[in-house]
């Protein structure tokens, strides 16, 4: 080839090698951070750079109470020999032969992708390499240092660069990611505090409940229980879902409980409660709607007076741990200043067991909602079992583990004293 011909190649290789550290590029951003997961982020990203540009490569992952403040400045990449990448690859590659483990680099976050014995020639001393060491930085703080590994050659000015911007993208989204969990952290634990305890029943009632954040949900919910302590020795019982996920819904349910405590304090029947509440709620436009059940529980009498705002109804539990549903009438959600809620009472005696709950508990996607109801209304518990009995085993035949949902559920029953007869006889 001639000189002439040499420089017109050369000449056409710029641009083209251009096009395709551009189209790099594009993928780079489809394929990094296309999730909320540190480990999923730093997979994705060392899966693409083992795709185009080296032979393995591994994530040192700093944890997120140690994540360094870097200099706004831009760091310089760093190039280091294969030695540099030795205790990383026998982490990696234990069954190499090369005595190493993971236990040996205990801040090692991940260690994704590349070829064993490539890995495994380098530690040999059998092949050369090199190996590129680029810091994780976005927003001024470094969260990890990227080492990736080419055996056989070296990185051009131009895919190191390509590295660099690889890299940024995934710090910027690991950023991004422990962001949100901050976020998250503050609403669950706003919403424990909250539903710590309920209010304390009477002595007369023996009282349980569960609350289950959704384990396929990023956002807490605004599911809610509480117990008002009334006179003549009745207790309110509730439970709600304030509409929507988030802080905000969870902001809101906190509102909701201070609110229908005070309206509950003046001992109104259960739907009276409820329409006080609404025409309250109704003012404020921000406020986010609610569904809500309450229960009168008046163990004197051995009634159990119910009202419905929205809410799914109530199961009761017989002496054989045989279910049935409460036929409560359905009233509008908290908040739209339509009221009509009405009133329904039923016998309750000691060996029944009332279960309130939000519909995380038996909703399913693609289900009818009667269908999830009578699945609820199938469940067969032994005689005697206790309160706390009885949420855990509800619990486990609806595999509410796995809801969809947030569950909030609340079980019932009046306390019978030595001696006592039972209500009725």
């Amino acid at each position: 080839m001639s000189n002439q011909d040499a420089t017109e190649a050369h000449r056409d290789a710029g641009p083209e090698r251009l096009r395709a550290r551009l189209r790099l590029v594009e993928e780079a951003a489809e394929q990094i951070g296309t999730t909320l997961d540190e480990q999923a982020i730093c997979t994705e990203l060392c899966r693409f750079l083992c795709r185009h540009l080296c032979d393995a490569a591994a994530v040192d992952l700093l944890a997120e109470a140690t994540a360094a403040r870097f200099p706004p400045r831009e760091p310089e990449l760093t190039r280091v020999t294969s030695a540099g990448l030795v205790k990383v690859l026998q982490a990696q590659f234990p069954e190499e032969g090369t005595g190493g483990s993971a236990a040996g680099n205990p801040s090692l976050r991940a260690l994704i992708e590349g070829h064993p014995r490539t890995a495994a020639g380098v530690l040999k001393g059998g092949m050369s390499a090199q190996a590129a060491a680029v810091p994780l930085v976005a927003h001024g703080r470094c969260y990890g240092v990227l080492l990736a590994l080419r055996a056989g050659g070296t990185f051009r000015d131009d895919e190191m660069a390509t590295v660099h911007h690889a890299a940024r993208l995934a710090a910027a989204h690991l950023a991004h990611a422990r962001r949100h969990a901050a976020v998250q952290r503050t609403a669950m634990d706003l919403q424990r505090a909250l539903l710590a305890e309920p209010g304390r029943p009477h002595p007369n009632l023996e009282l349980a409940t569960r609350y289950l954040p959704s384990g396929t949900s990023a956002l807490v919910g605004g599911d809610w229980f509480e117990a008002v302590r009334l006179h003549y020795g009745r207790t309110l019982l509730v439970v709600g879902d304030v509409m929507g996920h988030g802080l905000d819904a969870a902001v809101d349910m906190n509102a909701y409980r201070s609110s229908l405590r005070d309206v509950a304090s003046a001992d109104l029947p259960p739907h009276r409660v409820l329409r006080q509440l609404d025409a309250a709620v109704a003012k404020d436009e921000a406020r986010r709607p609610a569904t809500c059940l309450l229960a009168r529980v008046d163990p004197a009498r051995g009634l159990a007076g119910f009202a419905g705002a929205g809410h799914l109804p109530p199961v009761v539990f017989g002496p054989d741990g045989t279910a049935e549903l409460v036929r409560v009438p359905v009233g509008p959600p908290l908040g739209t200043g339509a009221g009509g809620y009405e009133l329904v009472t039923r016998p309750l005696t000691a060996d029944e067991t009332l279960l309130m709950f939000t519909d995380g508990l038996v909703e399913r996607r693609g289900e009818d909602i009667d269908d999830s109801l009578a699945r609820l209304a199938r469940i067969r518990l032994p005689a005697g079992t206790g309160v706390e009995d009885v949420l855990d085993e509800v619990l486990r035949h609806l595999d509410a583990a796995h809801a969809e949902d947030d569950v909030a559920v609340l079980a019932a029953r009046l306390r019978r004293y030595p001696g006592q007869e039972p209500v009725g006889h």
